[in-house]
């Protein structure tokens, strides 16, 4: 009897956390909210120069400088930043623990399936962080794949894995990571042979720390016939179309100006990425194949 009783008491529970759950996914503030408590909160993965958050508290790169003059123009007044691991960002905003998200994260289809983005604000590449002189000669994602006695590092929720698996790279040639400020003593101790990122965060990596540098004559991954290039833009919990419908009239107007084109290229983004940001839209990008 007891043990019956106690079954149905974790029945209830399990359907009253599942309930709460549910509720939570879908009580993302609206903008009206939003701009009523004059604050919101946008959440970065301290990943430079995409969006992080420097000794001094200070959030900076591509995505929360522009996030910073979309709200101004949306009149909210205040901004609390929020940090957390890449793969926390979109259940950070399913549990509604921030409106938005800045760190520039590629849109693919299987996350518009879970959030919903912005249009791109941004376009970049992929490169490798390998130990200095790079002695393994590694140059392409694709080496993982043929050479088995190669490992790969990559961090945790970051699409660099499908990638690998779309390549043929094993599971066992895989190491996961949890952030990147892991990705240097990961490489330079010889854990991985590589670490494998976009352009932008190996040369910021390699910019940071000694034993590494940027693999040279990097080949781009071809996956399915199509050369790989991704996408970032600002994120938001399902139940946010307001919010990101007005980030999105504002960031259209802001990508005509100079002073955001100026924005990317000083976080090191070439010109190649400011003009391809505006190549696809993300109703494209998230009905890819």
């Amino acid at each position: 009897m007891i043990t019956t009783i106690t079954k149905r008491a974790s029945i209830a529970l399990a359907a009253l956390t599942a309930a709460a759950m549910a509720t939570t996914a879908v009580s993302a503030a609206t903008l009206d909210e939003i701009k009523a408590s004059g604050t919101i909160r946008i959440a970065v993965a301290n990943e430079i120069p995409y969006g992080y958050v420097d000794p001094n508290g200070e959030a900076l790169g591509a995505g929360p400088d522009v996030a910073k003059h979309i709200v101004e123009q949306l009149g909210i007044e205040n901004i609390e930043w929020v940090t957390t691991n890449f793969s926390s960002l979109i259940p950070g905003l399913q549990a509604d623990r921030f409106d938005m998200v800045a760190a520039e994260m590629a849109i693919l289809p299987e996350r518009c399936a879970q959030v919903i983005y912005s249009e791109p604000n941004s376009s970049y590449g992929e490169g490798l962080l390998v130990p200095a002189g790079n002695p393994k000669g590694i140059h392409a994602y694709a080496d993982f794949a043929e050479n088995p006695d190669l490992k790969v590092a990559i961090m945790a929720g970051a699409d660099q894995l499908e990638m690998m698996q779309a390549l043929g790279v094993p599971e066992a040639n895989l190491v996961t990571i949890a952030s990147n400020a892991d990705a240097i003593s990961t490489v330079s101790t010889g854990r991985a042979d590589a670490y494998a990122a976009t352009s932008l965060t190996a040369t910021g990596l390699a910019s940071q720390g000694s034993g590494v540098e940027v693999a040279g004559e990097f080949v781009d991954p071809v996956i399915d016939g199509n050369e790989v290039r991704s996408w970032g833009g600002f994120v938001f919990a399902q139940g946010s179309t307001d919010l990101r419908d007005a980030v999105n009239e504002v960031l259209a107007e802001f990508k005509q100006t100079e002073d955001w084109a100026s924005i990317l290229t000083g976080y090191g983004f070439s010109q190649a990425d400011v003009d391809g940001s505006s190549h696809r839209t993300t109703a494209e990008l998230c009905a890819a194949e």
